[in-house]
């Protein structure tokens, strides 16, 4: 039989304490982000549960954002699923007319940043893609008949 001294014991406690204290503020920013989520994903029309279940959720923001669903299978690539989360990502502060820098939010403090986009006065304007459902991308000038005060002489 083998005998164990107490410093092992007091070591896995130790350890243990510090997996604790780092886990219960993970857990927090964990829910902060994803009732931020659920507030987004409803207000694009789309059901807030989507946002707890793990691959559905990038469905439903492919679908808010208006690119194809077929896209998912990039988000599986190494290494090319970083550019196209962030690209998604980029066209979901499009669609609730935000810029690129609510973009870099969303990215590095989403736990901030989407529930400011879900609680926020932010409207969702549509998907912002062009390719969505043979939606026209938006003209920031209206819908106005612009006419060249020049035209080129025949």
């Amino acid at each position: 039989m083998e005998n164990y001294d107490s410093s092992s014991a007091g070591v896995a406690a130790g350890i243990m304490a510090i997996f604790a204290a780092m886990l219960i503020p993970i857990l927090i920013i964990a829910v902060i982000t994803i009732v931020g989520k659920w507030k987004v994903y409803e207000k694009a029309g789309k059901p807030g549960w989507a946002a707890i279940i793990p691959v559905y959720t990038w469905i439903v923001m492919l679908e808010i954002v208006g690119k194809p669903i077929w896209w998912i299978f990039l988000f599986f690539i190494p290494c090319v699923n970083i550019i196209f989360m962030i690209w998604t990502i980029n066209l979901l502060s499009k669609s609730y007319g935000q810029s690129e820098g609510f973009t870099v939010g969303l990215v590095l403090l989403g736990f901030v940043f989407y529930p400011i986009l879900g609680f926020g006065s932010y409207q969702y304007l549509g998907p912002s893609a062009a390719e969505a459902g043979g939606m026209k991308p938006r003209d920031p000038f209206g819908p106005t008949n612009y006419q060249d005060p020049n035209p080129p002489q025949v």
